[in-house]
């Protein structure tokens, strides 16, 4: 897993509250076992990121212009929710986002972000609003969020702090997941082995 310090990324907002991981990655899509492929099928259920025929829904929040290429998406409350799939961050890191901010996030997502080198930005319902109409009224609106400073800001004078889970932090500044944690006990872990 890379190590997360800091980006600056282009906004892109889904002004939706309660999104479930079956809105963001559908049941119909599990079918893999790679990570990695998932990002075509994001939001991919009937009337949300594309029409009938296939094509791109230009109604869709993330398909209009100015959100191309956006790493950070900004969202509505209790974002994640429903099944403990963890394809759903696998989804949203191979579409490119690479931080999500959100008034609250379900508890299983909110850990399989971190899990899997995402980070997810909890800030008051008032300032991820700001943050919203930025982003809709400025096309390429951009912010940098920074995890060892543990602040969102953008070069326009908004600047925000942000609290997480100290152990979390510490594993994605350091890029490690569950394996890699393991990993560095593996000098211990092959004594204890020897000695059995």
């Amino acid at each position: 897993m890379e190590p997360f310090i800091r980006m600056t990324g282009v906004v892109a907002v889904l002004d939706r509250e309660n999104v479930d991981t079956d809105q963001i990655i559908p049941a119909v899509y599990l079918k893999r076992i790679e990570r990695t492929g998932f990002g075509q099928f994001l939001f991919s259920q009937p009337g949300w990121r594309f029409l009938p025929d296939g094509r791109l829904d230009p109604d869709f929040e993330l398909n209009k212009p100015g959100y191309e290429g956006g790493t950070i998406l900004v969202a509505g409350k209790n974002f994640g929710s429903g099944s403990s799939r963890e394809h759903a961050p696998w989804a949203l890191l191979d579409y490119g986002f690479k931080v999500i901010i959100a008034p609250s996030f379900a508890d299983i997502f909110h850990n399989n972000c971190f899990q899997n080198g995402m980070l997810p930005v909890v800030l008051p319902e008032d300032v991820v609003r700001e943050i919203m109409d930025k982003a809709v009224t400025q096309a390429g609106c951009q912010v940098t969020v920074d995890l060892e400073a543990l602040e969102v800001s953008d070069s326009q004078g908004f600047r925000v702090p942000f609290k997480t889970n100290e152990f979390r932090r510490n594993c994605l500044l350091k890029g490690l997941d569950d394996i890699g944690l393991t990993l560095q006990l593996e000098g211990k872990i092959k004594a204890f082995e020897e000695n059995i």
